[in-house]
């Protein structure tokens, strides 16, 4: 059969897309502002404002994967396969956009006049041409000749350091990913010494604190390339120390970050971060958690007491970034929160038990999870543990700021998880490619159907998304963190809803062996569901923090 005589759409064609749905978005975000009164309002219009917050993503992405698109050209290293694929993804992305806010109109107080002001009936014609499927199969043919390889260009010390991590991710990571998997096994020592002689632990701490301050896009690159090989055994790692190292670099006393940074940087110490409670997750303000001040054998410092969940890395562990309330008025909210550095031995196991010498405990129990293994998340109890004053993150000028430091830390540990998803849709991309071509039914290679093609196509086409927003945001952050913050909110939204997406595509593609623990496409599918989760659950990105920046204006 010929193929379709649709032509492959040009990037200025998936740019004249993005401008309509630019222009929709402006439109919607705008009606949105008033009828929320600056984002005051906000749920009281959640579903609403769940819609603007996605569609603005949306748009977001395939603005920025066109502008990726746009600058290879210009540099003479781009090729017609990704400016297909950048176009096409543009103008499906855009396309979605207008659904969105079609289906809000009303809400909006918006006409279908407006809507087509925006966007109109030769603009969705022209989506239906720039993303017809003919097209996609061609850049699934192209996925699968590549056996689904990033090769994207990238600058050469951003290349090198990218090639460095595969490499060491190929070699030392992935052979071990499903045993760690499957027996629900702790990461390996030699994981944590080698990434440290490599220096991952260091790279967003500065080179006066032992540190080597390589940018943004080198920690995403690295977590994505650890993430690709395994998840839970190497692509959460670096996240941790990172999410102290900000709260230290925005917040810390220089003794502090004398004393903390080096042996973070060397990976002498690491870190579990601990915020959630049992009955506490995104309403961080309302944490019971207490500590107050105590001197023990003659020590100043506080005692901790209280239950938290969720602690990942908890066990193995030499210290947890601890956020505690330290003034006990609950209406105080937030500006009642301190964070601590609380030294702890570490443990290999699924459950621990410390006791410090003047009675204080902490014990801690790996929650068991279908996915995300090798970590273990730790549901902890402290009761009049001992943190030493100096422990309390900026000291006394610290107190009652902990919220805001880990809040800053979060935002980093948001764009850190948008590089995570790009990982796992790049890992469940390959394996995906190497499955269809091997197999054979009805006489042929599955990777010969349309139908087959096709959904390669999307997949590589939603990872190129999420690549380019997730990218863009980790060079928003070296120029503003503050700023970039919802950018990154964006990035860790889309890239993780699209690990989900094509982790479970990648599975059907398998058929029934994609059910089955001997393939990785299965570990894939379990460990992408937790993207959505941690470090920000969906609903709350959508709403305090994408839309309220959205409609704030």
């Amino acid at each position: 059969m010929s193929e379709s005589p649709i032509p492959h759409p040009t990037l200025a064609d998936g740019a004249s897309l993005v401008d309509a749905a630019e222009r929709l978005v402006g439109r919607a975000l705008e009606q949105g502002r008033e009828i929320t009164n600056g984002g005051r309002t906000i749920d009281d219009h959640q579903v609403l404002v769940e819609r603007l917050a996605y569609a603005a993503t949306e748009v977001r992405a395939a603005r920025e994967l066109l502008s990726y698109a746009e600058l290879l050209s210009s540099q003479g290293r781009g090729d017609a396969i990704f400016e297909a694929t950048a176009a096409a993804e543009a103008a499906s992305l855009a396309g979605s956009v207008r659904d969105r806010i079609a289906w809000s109109l009303e809400d909006l107080l918006l006409t279908e006049d407006d809507l087509e002001a925006a966007f109109s009936a030769a603009d969705r014609k022209r989506v239906r041409r720039a993303a017809h499927e003919s097209i996609y199969r061609a850049i699934g043919r192209h996925t699968i000749e590549q056996r689904g390889q990033n090769h994207l260009p990238l600058d050469e010390t951003h290349e090198q350091i990218r090639e460095s991590v595969r490499e060491f991710a190929d070699a030392e990571v992935y052979p071990e990913a499903e045993r760690i998997h499957r027996n629900d096994d702790l990461v390996p020592e030699a994981f944590l010494e080698k990434m440290a002689e490599l220096g991952y632990f260091g790279m967003a701490i500065p080179e006066e604190y032992g540190g080597f301050e390589m940018g943004n896009l080198a920690m995403i690159l690295t977590t994505e390339e650890l993430s690709r090989a395994s998840l839970a055994a190497a692509g959460s790692l670096i996240t941790r120390p990172e999410i102290l190292t900000k709260a230290l670099l925005q917040g810390g006393t220089e003794e502090q970050k004398q004393e903390w940074l080096p042996k973070l940087a060397s990976g002498e110490v690491m870190v579990g971060v601990s915020v959630t409670e049992p009955d506490i997750g995104s309403d961080v303000g309302s944490l019971k958690c207490r500590a107050e001040r105590a001197t023990v054998d003659g020590v100043e410092g506080w005692v901790i007491n209280g239950p938290k969940s969720w602690c990942t890395f908890a066990g193995r562990a030499n210290v947890l970034a601890l956020l505690a309330r330290t003034d006990p008025d609950p209406s105080k909210g937030p500006k009642g929160l301190s964070l601590f550095i609380v030294p702890k031995d570490s443990f290999d196991g699924h459950d621990f038990e410390m006791k410090q010498p003047g009675g204080g405990r902490m014990a801690g129990k790996a929650d068991a999870t279908p996915g995300y293994r090798g970590m273990h998340s730790f549901t902890l109890n402290l009761e009049n543990y001992f943190v030493p004053a100096e422990n309390l993150v900026g000291m006394d000028g610290g107190e009652n700021r902990g919220f805001y430091l880990q809040m800053a830390g979060f935002a980093a540990g948001r764009l850190q998880t948008g590089g995570r998803g790009c990982g796992l849709s790049q890992a469940a991309l390959e394996k995906t490619c190497e499955y269809v071509v091997d197999r054979n039914q009805f006489d042929r290679s599955i990777a010969d159907f349309q139908l087959t093609q096709y959904t390669l196509g999307r997949m590589a086409a939603r990872t190129a998304a999420g690549r380019a927003l997730t990218y863009a945001a980790a060079h928003a952050f070296d120029e503003d963190e503050r700023a970039a913050a919802p950018l990154a909110a964006q990035a860790k939204l889309l890239a993780c809803d699209i690990a989900v997406e094509v982790t479970q595509q990648g599975q059907l593609m398998h058929g029934g062996w994609g059910y089955a623990e001997e393939y990785p496409i299965s570990r894939y599918v379990v460990d992408a569901t937790v993207l959505p989760i941690f470090e920000g659950v969906k609903p709350i990105l959508e709403l305090k923090v994408i839309g309220r920046a959205l409609l704030a204006g």
